[in-house]
C-alpha cells in the first residue's frame, strides 16, 4: 500500500486525521467525522493488513524507533514528508499493527486566525507564571500553543524551549531564539526535561503535556522562579483543570499546592471545536483569568464556585464556555442543534 499517498490525500481533503487499522478499509476523520478513504477519492477500499502497516513502520522509523516500538508496543513520532509534517502514532490492536496519523498544516498557526480574543495577547506579554490550555483529544490544543508560541517569537527577545511529544510545528525564530526538545529523543521524561530547563536559561518554556505529579510540581515550582510557563491538559473547564492538578497530590501536600497554584496560575483556557454550518470547525472557550478572587477561591479549595467568578468576570476578558457557545450560535457559525448538543441541559438554547 501507498502510505505517501494516503498522506497526501489526506492534506488535500483538509483531513484531521488518518487510521489504519487491520480489517478495515484506510479512514480519515474530516470535521470531526470518520469516513472511509476510498468514498472521498480513487484510493482502493481494500481492507489494510497488519503486515501492510508493519511495512509502512519499517519505511517511516528509525531503527531505534522500531525497537522503542517492539519493546513499547507504542510510539509517538513526528515526521515531515512533502513540506507537509505529520504526528504518528504506531501501536497494537489484537496483536496486530496500528497506524493514527495526525496532519499539521504547513502554515504557522497565530492567534487572530484562530479567533483567540485580546485578552489572550495581554496574559502573553507576563514574565512569569502558569497559562493552561485545555481541552479533550483532538480540540486543537497544540495549535493554539502553537499560536501563543508564534505570537511570543514575535514580541518578545526571550529564549524559548518546547518540550513535546512528539514535536508537531516546526517554530522559525523572528525575534525570540527556540528550542525545541522531543521525548525520547531529547529528554527522558517531561519531568526530567523540565528538572534541567533552568540550567538553559529560558524565559518561556512549553510543556506538551502534564501527565504525572512530578511534571506538575515541577511545572508549578519553574513558573514560581521567574519563567513564564505554558502547558495542556486533558480536561474539559477550568475548575475541572484545577481540580485535577490537586488531585495528583497526596492529601499532605494539599494545602501548599493550592497555595502555590493560587499565586503562579495566570489563566485557563478550555477549548472544544465544534462543527461551523459551511464546513470545517470552530474552538469554543471557556476563559478564566485569574484575580484575587480566582486567588482566594484555590487557596480556601472552593474550586466549584469558580464557574461564578468567570460568569461575572467578562471585564477581565473571562468567558464561560456556554455564553461563548451562545455567541457562535448567534452569529450564524454553528446550528442550533450544534450548540445544544455541546452545552448543558441548563444552558440550552431555543
Amino acid at each position: 500500500m501507498d502510505i505517501k499517498k494516503c498522506f497526501k490525500l489526506a492534506t488535500k481533503l483538509k483531513a484531521s486525521d488518518l487510521h489504519l487499522i487491520a480489517g478495515y478499509p484506510v479512514y480519515v476523520r474530516i470535521d470531526g467525522e470518520l469516513l472511509p478513504l476510498y468514498k472521498l477519492s480513487d484510493y482502493s477500499r481494500a481492507k489494510v493488513r497488519s503486515e501492510d502497516i508493519e511495512k509502512i513502520s519499517v519505511e517511516l522509523l528509525s531503527d531505534k524507533q522500531l525497537k522503542r516500538l517492539e519493546k513499547n508496543k507504542d510510539i509517538d513520532c513526528g515526521i515531515s514528508i512533502d513540506n507537509f509534517r505529520f504526528r504518528i502514532n504506531f501501536s497494537f490492536e489484537r496483536g496486530n499493527y496500528k497506524l493514527a496519523v495526525r496532519t499539521i498544516t504547513n502554515e504557522q498557526p497565530n492567534l487572530k486566525d484562530i479567533g483567540m480574543p485580546p485578552v489572550v495577547t495581554d496574559l502573553l506579554q507576563s514574565k512569569q507564571g502558569l497559562i493552561l490550555m485545555t481541552g479533550p483529544a483532538g480540540s486543537g490544543k497544540s495549535t493554539t500553543l502553537a499560536a501563543m508560541i508564534n505570537y511570543i517569537n514575535k514580541t518578545r527577545n526571550d529564549h524559548i524551549v518546547t518540550l513535546e511529544d512528539p514535536i508537531e510545528y516546526i517554530f522559525k525564530p523572528n525575534k525570540s531564539l527556540i528550542a525545541q526538545r522531543q521525548l525520547g529523543e531529547d529528554m527522558l521524561s517531561f519531568a526530567s526535561g523540565l528538572r534541567h530547563v533552568l540550567r538553559q536559561d529560558p524565559n518561556v518554556i512549553m510543556i506538551g503535556e502534564m501527565r504525572d505529579l512530578e511534571t506538575i510540581s515541577t511545572a508549578v515550582t519553574v513558573a514560581e522562579t521567574g519563567h513564564l510557563v505554558l502547558a495542556t491538559l486533558h480536561t474539559y473547564s477550568a475548575a475541572q483543570t484545577i481540580d485535577r492538578i490537586l488531585d495528583v497530590f497526596p492529601s499532605h501536600q494539599q494545602g501548599q499546592i493550592r497555595s502555590q497554584l493560587s499565586v503562579v496560575l495566570k489563566a485557563v483556557i478550555s477549548q472544544r471545536l465544534l462543527p461551523k454550518k459551511e464546513g470545517g470547525r470552530v474552538a469554543a472557550r471557556e476563559i478564566m483569568v485569574k484575580n484575587s478572587a480566582v486567588s482566594n477561591l484555590i487557596r480556601e479549595g472552593k474550586v466549584g464556585q469558580i464557574k461564578t467568578i468567570i460568569e461575572t468576570g467578562s471585564s477581565l476578558g473571562m468567558n464561560t464556555f456556554e455564553k461563548h457557545v451562545k455567541e457562535l450560535y448567534e452569529s450564524n457559525q454553528i446550528s442550533l442543534e450544534v450548540a445544544n448538543s455541546y452545552v448543558d441541559k441548563n444552558y440550552l438554547l431555543s
